[in-house]
C-alpha cells in the first residue's frame, strides 16, 4: 500500500492547484493548496478534508484518498491543505496560553480563519458534504482539537499524529468526547522512538479514552514499533483513513463471517442499518454495492430468512432496475414460499435484463428450465 501512495504522488499532484486567501481575520494572504476529485460533478457532494503543515503532509492525504476513494473504501473528498512552511509562521498559527492552553493572538485569528473564511469559501465554490475531516501533526494536531470545544463542532472526524499537547489538553479532551451526543471519530498515533514526554502524555490519554463508554465515538490508537516522530505520519494516515472510512467499505469477509453470519436478527436489516448510517454521516446516498447485495444474500440463504430475498428484491429494482437482480431474489422468494409458476415467470422475465455478478442469462434459463422439470410443465 505504502508503494502505491508513493508512487501515486506524482499523479496527485497533478490534479491540485493552489488558492490564495485574502483572510480579514489573519490580514494576510495564505497560500492554500486544494485537491479537487477528478470526476467531479455537480450532482454529487463531497466531505472536506481540511490538511494542516499541507507543505509536507497533503500529498500524502491526497494520494490516500484517490487510492481508497479508487477501490470505493471511502467516498470522493475534497482535500484543503493550508501550508504552514516556517517554523515562525507554525507557531504563530498554532499559538496558546502557557496558563490555561487555550488559543490566543494568532491561534485564535487562525481557528477563525479556518471556520469562519476557509470553509466557506470552499462550500460556496464546490458542492460539500455535511463529513469534515482535520489532521495535524504535532503542534497542528494539538491545534486541530480546539474545534472539539465548540458547541456544535465544525469537523467530525480528528487525525492527531503525535501531537505536542498543550496545557490540560488531554483532560478537556477526554471530558468533551465523553459528552457527545452526536457521532465523532478520533484518531490518535505515536511511535516507539517518539519524543518522550509527548509519547507518554499520548499514551496517558489513550488509557483514558479506551475507558470511554460513549457509543457516538469511534476512536483508533496506533503506537508503532518502527517509526519516530516524523515517519509516523506516512503509516498513520492510511492506518487512520481506513479505520474511520470502515462503514463506507464494502462488506469484508471478515465482517461476514464474524458479524452478519453471528446476527439473531434479520440480515437484511444490517444491510439496511449499514446504508442509512453511511448516509447520516456522510450527508449523501450511496448506492449499495453488488458485493454487499450478495453478502446480504448469502446470509439469507444460510439464516433462511426468505422474507429479507423479498426486501432485497425491492432494494434490487432501486438501485439496479436494468439488471435481474430483482427477478432472480423474487423468483427464489416464490421457489422458497411454494409458488413455483411466480418463480418460473420471474426468471423467465429476468432472461431479458442485464447481467450482474454471476447472475447471468444462462442462470436464469437454468432455473426457469429445473422448475419445469419439477413440476413435468
Amino acid at each position: 500500500m505504502l508503494l502505491v501512495v508513493f508512487v501515486s504522488f506524482a499523479v496527485a499532484n497533478a490534479q491540485t492547484k493552489i488558492e490564495k486567501i485574502e483572510s480579514k481575520k489573519l490580514n494576510e494572504t495564505r497560500d492554500i493548496q486544494l485537491y479537487i476529485p477528478e470526476g467531479y460533478s455537480d450532482e454529487k457532494v463531497y466531505p472536506i478534508i481540511v490538511v494542516l503543515d499541507a507543505h509536507y503532509l497533503f500529498e500524502s492525504v491526497v494520494a490516500n484518498t484517490r487510492y481508497y476513494s479508487y477501490w470505493n473504501e471511502m467516498p470522493e473528498s475534497i482535500v484543503i491543505g493550508i501550508n504552514q512552511y516556517e517554523k515562525e509562521s507554525r507557531d504563530r498559527d498554532c499559538m496558546y496560553d502557557d496558563d490555561n492552553g487555550l488559543p490566543k493572538d494568532k491561534g485564535n485569528q487562525f481557528f477563525e480563519f479556518i471556520g469562519m473564511e476557509l470553509i466557506p469559501f470552499v462550500e460556496k465554490n464546490y458542492n460539500t458534504a455535511n463529513f469534515k475531516m482535520i489532521i495535524g501533526h504535532d503542534l497542528t494536531a494539538n491545534f486541530a482539537n480546539y474545534y472539539l470545544f465548540k458547541e456544535v463542532p465544525l469537523f467530525d472526524a480528528y487525525i492527531n499524529l503525535s501531537p505536542y499537547f498543550a496545557p490540560k489538553m488531554e483532560e478537556r479532551i477526554a471530558t468533551r468526547l465523553g459528552e457527545f451526543e452526536t457521532k465523532k471519530f478520533y484518531y490518535l498515533a505515536t511511535a516507539e522512538e517518539d519524543t518522550k514526554k509527548d509519547a507518554q502524555r499520548i499514551r496517558a490519554l489513550n488509557t483514558s479514552l479506551s475507558a470511554l463508554k460513549n457509543e457516538n465515538i469511534f476512536y483508533y490508537y496506533d503506537d508503532f514499533t518502527e517509526a519516530d516522530h516524523n515517519s509516523l505520519a506516512v503509516q498513520a494516515i492510511p492506518r487512520a483513513m481506513s479505520q474511520i472510512f470502515s462503514m463506507y467499505r464494502p462488506i469484508s469477509v471478515k465482517e461476514y463471517k464474524e458479524t452478519i453470519l453471528e446476527l439473531k436478527t434479520s440480515p437484511y436489516l444490517y444491510l439496511a442499518d449499514k446504508y442509512e448510517t453511511i448516509k447520516n454521516l456522510f450527508g449523501f446516498e450511496k448506492r449499495v454495492s453488488v458485493n454487499d447485495f450478495m453478502a446480504i444474500y448469502s446470509a439469507v440463504r444460510k439464516s433462511e430468512k426468505i422474507d429479507d430475498l423479498k426486501l432485497l428484491a425491492k432494494l434490487a429494482k432501486k438501485e439496479y432496475p436494468d439488471s435481474a437482480l430483482f427477478h432472480f431474489f423474487m423468483g427464489e422468494f416464490y421457489e422458497k414460499s411454494g409458488e413455483p409458476k411466480k418463480a418460473l415467470r420471474m426468471y423467465q422475465n429476468g432472461f431479458s435484463m442485464n447481467a450482474i455478478d454471476f447472475i447471468t442469462k444462462d442462470l436464469m434459463l437454468d432455473k426457469a428450465a429445473k422448475i419445469k422439470q419439477d413440476f413435468g410443465w
